[in-house]
């Protein structure tokens, strides 16, 4: 019996140690790899505080850029590295602004535009018209292609949504109510 009480511990500390070491590698891989792991997220994050206010955006003539986020919604994750390429690409030209839902200053924004999934982009012209509208994963071309011609004047007010969406849920707390004080 003692030679198997031994070959018993010694599996045990065998599973331990391999057990050890395979932690070991996922928190040194969750270091060394955080920013690949988490960009997305932070580039969400970035999003926001790099925003142009909407109210200069809107009134400096030139073409402006409106994405409604979050920053759980996994599809706007998804889509945050394509938005961030063209807000590299066409920031000289275009204004880039980034509202998030879950900031009940932009309340009145939200409400504006009808927002009740995100990722949300709208895309105005440099006379702050309502050109086209994006709703969900969209292909990166077509947005493209509507930065690259928003100052030809397409008039069309086009809504364009795809499947692939986060819904929002109407948040009662920016609500006055006659028990608010507030």
């Amino acid at each position: 019996m003692t030679q198997s009480g031994n070959k018993q511990t010694l599996l045990n500390f065998s599973q331990q140690s391999i057990l050890l070491v395979f932690i070991a590698l996922m928190v040194i891989s969750v270091v060394c790899f955080k920013n690949i792991f988490f960009k997305s997220s932070l580039l969400l994050k970035n999003f926001g505080e790099s925003s142009i206010d909407p109210e200069i955006a809107f009134t400096n003539n030139k073409p402006t850029f409106l994405e409604f986020y979050a920053e759980w919604c996994e599809v706007c994750k998804e889509m945050a590295p394509k938005v961030s390429d063209f807000k590299k690409e066409y920031e000289a030209d275009v204004n880039f602004v980034f509202l998030n839902v879950d900031n009940q200053k932009w309340e009145k924004y939200i409400r504006k535009f009808d927002v009740n999934g995100i990722p949300q982009i709208n895309i105005f012209d440099n006379q702050g018209n309502l050109e086209k509208t994006f709703l969900g994963k969209q292909d990166e071309n077509i947005i493209r292609n509507t930065l690259e011609n928003i100052n030809d004047n397409l008039g069309d007010n086009l809504k364009i949504s795809s499947k692939n969406f986060s819904t929002i849920n109407e948040n009662n707390n920016y609500q006055i109510s006659p028990r608010s004080h507030g």
